[in-house]
């Protein structure tokens, strides 16, 4: 379990150096995440440690929220002066969330039927 911590932690440190040193207005974590999966890919293949592990953290997910809704608080000042703004991002954000899921199941449930069929 260490070892995944270390994982998931050394990479959310490289997303944060990385936003904070070039001045992106990209979350850390949000980085770390994408060179995470990023080197998943190019390894091609997930580490047994990750595989075991993730599932265990991932029912403790909803802890991970805290900190966004914290986040939000934070700069509640500044999300007031714009709500139209927000409302519109939020909509867009989920609206492209929710398309970019349903296009990547059905392709993924096609490569399933079709490595089905093949004998």
């Amino acid at each position: 379990m260490i070892e995944t911590f270390l994982w998931l932690l050394g990479y959310q440190f490289a997303g944060e150096l990385l936003a904070r040193s070039l001045g992106w207005p990209i979350p850390g974590a949000v980085l770390g995440m994408l060179f995470l999966f990023l080197t998943l890919c190019l390894r091609k293949g997930i580490p047994d440690t990750l595989r075991h592990n993730v599932p265990r953290l991932m029912t403790h997910m909803s802890l991970l929220f805290i900190p966004a809704g914290a986040g939000i608080l934070a700069f509640w000042p500044l999300l007031a002066e714009r709500p139209l703004a927000m409302a519109a991002v939020l909509l867009l954000s989920t609206l492209s969330t929710l398309l970019i899921s349903a296009l990547t199941l059905t392709l993924l449930l096609r490569r399933q039927q079709s490595r089905k069929a093949k004998p």
